[in-house]
């Protein structure tokens, strides 16, 4: 059986920028879509796969705009 280790890890949705909001003033700023979450896991890549699952899937069609930030103790 392998060690298991404790991860935190959060999902972030970075909005695309675009000129015309840029030009406006109107910058979209970044959303917190899961906030910090701790598990027990192998390794790094473990939690990416439990993290990926918690994606709601409102945000599944745009992944390049988001992100998953992993922390270990």
């Amino acid at each position: 059986m392998t060690h298991q280790r404790l991860f935190e890890y959060v999902i972030i949705h970075h909005p695309r920028r675009v000129k015309v909001d840029e030009e406006a003033g109107n910058l979209k700023r970044s959303i917190l879509l899961k906030d910090v979450t701790r598990v027990m896991a192998a390794d790094e890549k473990e939690v990416g796969i439990i993290a990926a699952r918690e994606i709601d899937p409102e945000y599944l069609d745009r992944l390049d705009t988001v992100e998953i930030g992993i922390r270990p103790f």
